[in-house]
């Protein structure tokens, strides 16, 4: 691997940060592979926080230094959170912007600073969009897609929220310690029910109702809690219960 992108172990969460701040972490070749391997190193762990070393999370392809001669060529970088076997948290600290947007929301979601700031403007530097065409109507809407993509205007962080593109907006300094600690509680969850559940949302939510709720019985049936034993249960019931009183 390179010098582009860094990987730290804490505990059971890996920390993914993509180290080209001058570029404002814009993606060439060499960060493209680099994201790849380092993603796919980061699966022995239980959960991955991706974030941009400040002043942004990603600026999307960068078209002056791609380090490369043929765009095409560009390895696809978003699939290093889409197809992550592990839940991928963004943690979005500045410019999330066409391909960084589209990283983003590769990710299974958005946890965001004061300063983040989100736009797909594939049309405006005339390259026909990716993933986003399919990935942003299903975050935010049919409608409020449409204006982003055809407009290419930006998103501040409170708008952000409020259409559901993420799921907390924080003070800056406290995004990476809010995005870990969320982290850490997917971590500590069983990871086969959490692999199972993923992957369960990635098709139950295009079959109609019936039949989806049919299969989610098939699966429960193979993946559920049948094993467990009453006291098992019973002193999970409970650990949830203190953890309960715990957050008040």
């Amino acid at each position: 691997m390179g010098n582009t992108v860094k990987l730290e172990h804490f505990g059971n969460v890996a920390l993914v940060t993509m180290c080209r701040p001058d570029a404002r972490n814009a993606v060439n070749f060499e960060l493209a592979t680099d994201l790849l391997a380092t993603m796919n190193e980061a699966q022995s762990s239980r959960v991955i926080v991706l974030t941009g070393m400040d002043p942004a999370f990603c600026a999307g392809l960068d078209l002056k230094n791609l380090g490369i001669d043929n765009l095409a060529d560009i390895p696809h970088f978003v699939d290093s959170a889409g197809n992550s076997k592990i839940p991928v948290i963004a943690a979005v600290n500045g410019a999330a912007v066409t391909g960084g947007l589209e990283l983003a929301l590769a990710c299974d979601f958005i946890v965001a600073s004061e300063n983040a700031k989100f736009a797909d403007t594939h049309l405006r530097v005339g390259v026909y969009p990716g993933p986003v065409v399919v990935d942003l109507p299903r975050k935010v809407g049919a409608a409020k897609a449409a204006e982003m993509s055809l407009t290419g205007d930006f998103v501040d962080a409170t708008t952000a929220l409020r259409i559901g593109l993420a799921n907390h907006v924080v003070p800056h300094s406290e995004l990476i310690p809010t995005a870990m600690r969320i982290a850490e509680s997917i971590a500590e969850q069983d990871p086969v029910m959490v692999a199972a559940i993923r992957e369960e949302w990635k098709y139950l939510n295009t079959l109609p109702l019936h039949e989806a709720r049919e299969e989610h019985l098939r699966n429960a049936a193979k993946i559920g809690s049948s094993s467990r034993t009453s006291e098992d249960l019973a002193a999970r019931r409970k650990a949830v219960i203190d953890r309960a009183h715990k957050q008040q």
